[in-house]
């Protein structure tokens, strides 16, 4: 029996990240990972989509060129050119997070099926055999899949997921999206630019949910302006061949339907019950702050959690388990601190709290400012003015959270989220010298705003006009009687 001082279940972003870590600490640390390493993200999430969304962005700018005066033919979609471009990025990137680049780090990587047999053992099955693993302390990292709702007739339709888009020939020519959250947007999109005739189906009143509703209400224009169908307050009744039957009596026809409905963690068959691992309803694995489970001798990380599915998150959990783990430490992850970001065009990144999240916890202390980047110079020379910038902040001034919708919304937030990770007032991000031209100059823009808002107040305008007299009478003009 093999004996480790930490086993690691998994070998996406946290698994990997919470392996390296181990190794570089010395420690006997082994990854067991049923298919290939890099997760979700290398194959099927981040690297490709984002991949996807570039060759659009490509389609979508020689499209609308004229408008600089640029006149050229409409782009030629070549969809297996496109494709291949997708997977070449992939193979790219694959080399970081291969077994090769985990055990130079320090870690043993086998291939196969893990299942824990008991509090502190598992076994591993795979095409070697079967191998038997005591070890001291676990992170369970076996991440997330797509979720597939109990639609009539759509397992019968074969319906892609973000697993199985990937894996087409050529793009489809008509496709059904279900779901209008992040991914169903940014594939929408993409899908559209390419060529695609798409048609976005939500169940809420609203795309993007969990965004504020100035959000939804431009991505959804947006969308539309390109082409996108967007029908929100409906949903999937039954598919039947080739039609989409919706439940507000409406049928479309389509060559695929897309499932982008959110996602379902993999903890089936991990032997949960054998190692003593508690998992809630929807069966993410229930940890505590410093990402312990039930049982103290393991501790989860990543998309199997059901915190916030997102890779970064994922890769600092996984740092904070191994560590925590092995060192006994006590870190904890800031999660009103993280950014996310959704690439649709414009991108919308998104920190800390929202306005009505805000004022829940604040009640009438909460403020939000809004100011739309039409005096950004640099939206302006780009002909992008459409986005705008959201702050909530709170007592005292303290920023709270922020809302960016531009282009490269996703580095403008960064800033801002290591402003509400310090505590930090909005003047504080004022006070900042920001280079111009930039998008940058948007959140920039607002918080000057919020800070001229804030001096015009009662109270200190009442104090500055004391002080400017006060100030005037010390030092008066030549010839000026004091």
């Amino acid at each position: 029996m093999q004996e480790w001082d930490l086993a690691v279940i998994g070998g996406g972003a946290a698994g990997i990240v919470a392996a390296k870590t181990a190794g570089r600490f010395g420690a006997r640390v082994g990854l067991v990972e049923a298919t290939r390493t890099g997760g979700d993200c290398l194959w099927t999430g981040c690297v490709p989509s984002k991949s996807l969304i570039a060759a659009a962005h490509a389609a979508h700018t020689v499209r609308t060129a004229a408008r600089f005066g640029v006149h050229t033919a409409p782009p030629r979609v070549d969809d297996a050119a496109v494709l291949a471009y997708v997977k070449a990025a992939v193979a790219r990137i694959e080399p970081v997070d291969s077994p090769a680049a985990i055990s130079a780090a320090g870690a043993t990587v086998l291939t196969g099926r893990a299942e824990f047999t008991g509090p502190s053992t598992l076994r591993v099955t795979g095409g070697s055999g079967e191998q038997e693993v005591r070890f001291r302390w676990a992170v369970i990292a076996t991440g997330s899949a797509p979720a597939v709702p109990d639609v009539p007739g759509l397992v019968d339709a074969d319906p892609l997921t973000t697993e199985t888009l990937w894996e087409l020939a050529e793009l489809p020519r008509r496709v059904a999206v279900l779901g209008g959250g992040p991914i169903g947007c940014e594939l929408g999109q993409a899908l559209a630019r390419l060529g695609v005739e798409v048609t976005v189906v939500e169940l809420a009143d609203r795309l993007m949910g969990r965004e504020e509703p100035e959000v939804a209400a431009l991505i959804t224009e947006r969308l539309r302006a390109e082409g996108v169908t967007v029908l929100t307050g409906t949903g999937a009744e039954r598919v039947d061949g080739d039609a989409l039957h919706l439940s507000d009596g409406r049928t479309i026809v389509v060559d695929r339907i897309l499932v982008a409905v959110g996602r379902r963690p993999r903890t089936r068959d991990l032997g949960l019950t054998a190692a003593g691992v508690r998992c809630d309803d929807r069966g993410n694995v229930v940890v505590d702050g410093r990402l312990r489970t039930s049982n103290r001798r393991i501790f989860a990380a990543g998309d199997v959690t059901g915190t916030l599915r997102f890779t970064h998150v994922a890769g600092v959990q996984g740092s904070y388990a191994a560590t925590n783990a092995l060192l006994g430490l006590r870190r904890r992850v800031d999660y009103a601190a993280v950014p996310w970001v959704t690439f649709t065009d414009p991108e919308v990144a998104h920190v800390g709290a929202t306005l009505a999240e805000a004022r829940r916890r604040h009640g009438d202390r909460v403020h939000a400012r809004q100011v739309a980047h039409e005096h950004v110079d640099r939206a302006v020379t780009d002909g992008r003015t459409d986005g705008f910038t959201h702050l909530v902040t709170g007592p005292g001034g303290r920023l709270l959270g922020a809302t960016v919708v531009s282009p490269r919304a996703g580095e403008s937030i960064a800033e801002l989220a290591a402003a509400i990770r310090r505590g930090d007032q909005v003047r504080d991000v004022a006070g900042t010298v920001h280079a111009y031209p930039t998008y940058a100059d948007g959140p920039w823009n607002a918080t000057l705003a919020q800070v001229r808002a804030d001096l015009a107040g009662p109270l200190l305008s009442r104090a500055l006009t004391g002080l400017r007299r006060f100030r005037r009478a010390l030092h008066p003009v030549r010839g000026e009687r004091r």
